[in-house]
């Protein structure tokens, strides 16, 4: 299970109390997989500032989570010829993300504790925003990308009429450079193929005999070649309309088909190289807009892509934030609950599935001594007690914040 509780009760000298009695009675029935959450002594500030804090955290909070499932399903779409790797791309500092979470550390480098928690809720936020906002820029340019290659995709499927010719015709199937003559491309139903052999030179005046060809066939019919005088073209085409026979508007240029066929490679080594890039190189060719590719080494190192590498990296950034800001929540609404002096013990547990139910009436037996009103109210839902629920929000008698891993595959 995917879910963690990360709750908080209050302590004796030690802090030991609180979680030698819950890890007892859950361990006892087999209920969840606890461990303790270390917080370290943060500066308190003014009540004032407490109150003002929590419903900050519970934006920041939300916010954190949401950029992070949006890190974790975008590395799902580039790794999309690879999706039983996403999992192994999701780390924190290096490790699992359960691993992080149940030995969880504060960073004290990042997060200075001597500084006010607002101050540090603020470096939270900024980073999160930060990679929220590049995090836009970058999947604009791979869906840029993508979106190109998808509509260069789309012509190289379909019939005959439709398709691209770039990868069927050959400068040898046309004559060229001719003042008078011209090569046309007609598709032919496969049932009218003995009809076209007979008619073709006869569709039109000035129709080279013997100049049909067929170059590529597919399931409803082939494309066949046809030289004829320019000054008939028109004519001819009219005719061949009339039997059933589609010209194709196409005139071969060899430049251009040259350029069709890289911007299709290029455009597909752009995107897979925002998953992998390899020791071939890309470079514009002097002669056209087109690119074309270096030769490749026989031994190709392949390696992390920059868009995956970006992910990846502020995958765990945007995660080891969110679980700083549930820490620093933890502190904020235990201060705030049981007082001061700060003492209180933040324990995670992870339930085990089928005892999710049975481990919350546990734990609101052996908590309801913090809040008696609210604990009857959880144990018998049937009571009405006035000002008790003050909002859609989950209250127990003691601290608890939900932690889902449940991220897109």
């Amino acid at each position: 299970m995917s879910e963690f509780w990360l709750i908080s009760a209050p302590g004796d000298k030690t802090n030991l109390q609180a979680w030698e009695r819950m890890n007892t009675v859950t361990l006892k029935s087999n209920l969840s997989t606890n461990s303790k959450f270390h917080i370290p002594d943060l500066k308190v500030g003014t009540l004032d500032a407490l109150v003002g804090l929590s419903d900050e955290l519970g934006k920041l909070d939300s916010f954190a989570e949401s950029v992070i499932k949006k890190i974790a399903q975008y590395i799902g779409e580039v790794m999309e010829d690879s999706k039983d790797k996403v999992q192994e791309n999701l780390l924190a500092n290096g490790v699992d993300l359960i691993s992080y979470l149940t030995r969880f550390e504060w960073d004290m480098a990042k997060y200075p504790i001597k500084q006010p928690l607002k101050n540090i809720a603020e470096a939270l936020a900024k980073q999160v925003t930060q990679i929220e906002t590049d995090l836009k820029t970058r999947s604009a340019a791979y869906n840029n990308i993508k979106g190109n290659l998808q509509n260069l995709e789309k012509k190289t499927v379909g019939n005959l009429l439709t398709r691209t010719l770039a990868d069927i015709v050959h400068k040898e199937d046309f004559v060229l450079n001719s003042e008078y003559l011209i090569t046309l491309l007609v598709v032919v139903p496969k049932s009218s193929y003995v009809q076209w052999q007979k008619t073709y030179e006869s569709l039109s005046n000035m129709v080279v005999p013997r100049s049909t060809k067929m170059i590529a066939e597919d399931a409803e019919g082939g494309l066949f070649t046809v030289t004829l005088f320019r000054k008939v073209m028109d004519d001819f085409k009219a005719k061949a309309r009339e039997n059933r026979f589609m010209v194709r508007e196409f005139y071969f240029d060899e430049k251009e088909l040259k350029c069709e066929k890289e911007e299709l490679m290029k455009l597909a080594s752009d995107k897979k190289q925002q998953y992998v890039s390899s020791t071939s190189s890309w470079w514009p060719d002097n002669d056209s807009l087109c690119y074309r590719r270096a030769s490749a080494p026989l031994t190709q190192k392949w390696l992390l892509g920059p868009l995956l590498r970006w992910l990846k990296v502020n995958f765990s950034e945007a995660f080891v934030a969110w679980i700083h800001v549930k820490a620093l929540r933890v502190f904020v609404e235990s201060v705030l609950r049981y007082g001061l002096p700060v003492n209180f013990q933040a324990m995670l547990l992870q339930p085990n599935r089928k005892s999710v139910k049975r481990l919350r009436d546990v734990l609101n037996v052996v908590f309801k001594h913090l809040d008696e009103v609210a604990a009857a109210s959880i144990m018998d839902p049937g009571m009405d007690i006035p000002g008790l629920q003050l909002s859609n929000q989950e209250y127990y008698p003691y601290v608890y914040f939900k932690i889902d891993l449940s991220l897109p595959d």
